[in-house]
């Protein structure tokens, strides 16, 4: 039976892509950018590219943070302080959210049975606030973000660092749960834990490949039930 819930939170629990979508397209207008389909496209194709290359260890946090609106603003051929932009961008997103349909009841059932982690790569501040706004500090026995820990999922000294800090912890005892295929599934296999993949949109898995699969979290709960 399973006891340890590692849970992702962008795109996990929280709706991720409508947060980013509204605070980059309020940052972006402020620095004199109208935030049409093309310019949010393109900031989402160079931010996924920019994080995908920070959990192949290629960029450090701080880079990715900086350099994605730097390239931004390069390829829209504009002039503006990407520093800037990036503080008023993470201010944008730390405020508010906006809960993946079921998510909120489906933990709320989870940390009724299992112990709950929260397990994420996201920027500490920005994370911080999101977890506050929607009350989700309640469920978690612990909250592991990835900037205060000093290592980054699907790193094995990420997991590692997770455990040692976890009393009683037995690694067949636990589950990795998450929407990314390269960092909390990887990530799950790296640390030697099971792992579940949700996947709404049925997108193959490549040569990465959970243990379990679902469509949504309020799915998990009827899976793990069976392990």
């Amino acid at each position: 039976m399973m006891e340890f819930l590692f849970l992702d939170l962008d795109d996990t629990i929280l709706d991720f892509h409508k947060a980013e979508r509204i605070a980059i397209s309020k940052t972006v207008r402020d620095f004199g950018i109208e935030p049409t389909g093309e310019v949010l496209a393109l900031y989402h194709r160079i931010n996924k590219t920019h994080w995908e290359m920070l959990e192949r260890g290629e960029l450090t946090r701080a880079e990715v943070l900086l350099n994605r609106f730097a390239v931004l603003f390069r390829e829209l051929g504009k002039e503006a302080d990407a520093a800037a932009c990036a503080r008023a961008y993470e201010k944008n997103l730390s405020v508010g959210h906006y809960f993946l349909p079921g998510a909120e009841e489906a933990v709320a059932s989870l940390s009724k049975k299992y112990r709950l982690f929260l397990a994420s790569n996201g920027t500490a501040s920005v994370q911080k606030g999101r977890l506050t706004s929607a009350n989700l500090y309640r469920f978690f026995e612990q909250v592991f973000i990835s900037q205060e820990l000093g290592y980054n999922k699907p790193s094995k000294a990420y997991f590692d660092a997770c455990f040692a800090r976890i009393p009683g912890f037995d690694p067949e005892k636990a589950v990795m749960v998450g929407d990314s295929l390269t960092s909390d599934i990887l990530g799950g296999k790296n640390a030697g834990i099971a792992t579940v993949w949700v996947n709404p949109g049925h997108a193959p898995c490549g040569g990465i490949r959970p243990d379990y699969e679902i469509e949504a979290l309020h799915q998990l709960e009827a899976l793990l039930e069976t392990l």
